[in-house]
């Protein structure tokens, strides 16, 4: 019997060369204090990391958290599963805000307002994470869902901040909702999830794409194709943290700390060497959030 359980930590990995980001993690779902995540991290060379705001508390403790600590930037916004909820209620309290009775549109408008007077601090580098998610959300709940993506994009324009998005399932839409709004200067794909045709419209329109752990996955075949079809200059690294954590520790909680692990898959699959590959994505992450 293995000592080690699926609550196990991961051990450190062998630190970088050269210092990158993790440019997507949720550091208020993880374990332990923000300092222990950043101590640690910074231990492996992953010396700066975004905090993504999920609903109306967490984009608030994005903000102070990036306000107390020149490690951490933030991004603020409602989640595309949060949008239906505020419109149509959540009556399992399936989000960590418990049961909630539907508050229509005029909700809607007022978590957006929240949303927009965060967005204008400037500790917060980013709006979202933003966008489509047609794996939890049904029909009933995809008009809340775009009415919120196209929101979130005319603040992230308004405010001249990254556009974080959330894209499951739903690759087709998110990209025409950017057309159809007319996309920010910056506009981050998080884990990104589409394919090597995908990432070439992409790349063509300028937007970035960050991969985290799954690209590492046995059946990520069309992930790893995608990564290594996308411009050197357009690509990050995330954690997503605590979900999606890299092989070999795939169901073991996630953590800023282990983005050498995915990092160092990725420079194998783009033919690269690592200082190479963190130095690009260095270097990337503080033009994308603009820091």
């Amino acid at each position: 019997m293995s000592s080690t359980t699926k609550d196990t930590p991961p051990p450190l990995p062998e630190p970088l060369r050269v210092a990158v980001a993790d440019s997507h993690t949720h550091l208020d779902m993880q374990g332990g204090t923000v300092e222990e995540a950043l101590a640690k991290a910074a231990s492996v060379g992953v010396t700066t990391v975004v905090q993504v705001g999920c609903d109306v508390n967490g984009s608030r403790w994005a903000a102070e958290t990036a306000a107390a600590y020149e490690a951490v930037h933030a991004t603020v916004a409602l989640h595309p599963n949060e949008a239906p909820r505020i419109v149509l209620g959540d009556p399992d309290g399936w989000s960590r805000q418990g049961a909630r009775e539907p508050g229509g549109d005029a909700a809607l408008d007022a978590a957006l307002a929240e949303i927009d007077a965060l967005a204008a601090l400037p500790h917060v580098r980013g709006v979202g994470e933003t966008g489509l998610d047609h794996f939890r959300t049904g029909p009933d709940g995809m008009a809340a869902q775009q009415r919120s993506f196209r929101a979130h994009i005319e603040i992230a324009k308004r405010h001249g901040k990254a556009l974080v998005i959330h894209d499951r399932e739903a690759h087709d839409d998110v990209l025409r909702i950017l057309r159809e709004e007319g996309a920010p200067e910056r506009v981050v794909f998080h884990c990104y999830s589409g394919d090597a045709e995908m990432a070439k419209i992409c790349a063509e329109a300028g937007y970035y794409m960050s991969f985290a752990g799954n690209v590492t996955f046995k059946n990520a075949r069309p992930l790893r194709d995608a990564l290594a079809v996308a411009p050197p200059e357009l690509v990050l690294v995330e954690t997503d943290a605590p979900f999606l954590t890299p092989a070999p520790y795939r169901g073991r909680p996630n953590a800023p700390y282990l983005i050498p692990v995915t990092l160092r898959a990725m420079a194998e699959v783009k033919g690269m060497t690592e200082e190479a590959l963190a130095t690009a994505v260095a270097a990337n992450t503080a033009r994308a959030f603009g820091y």
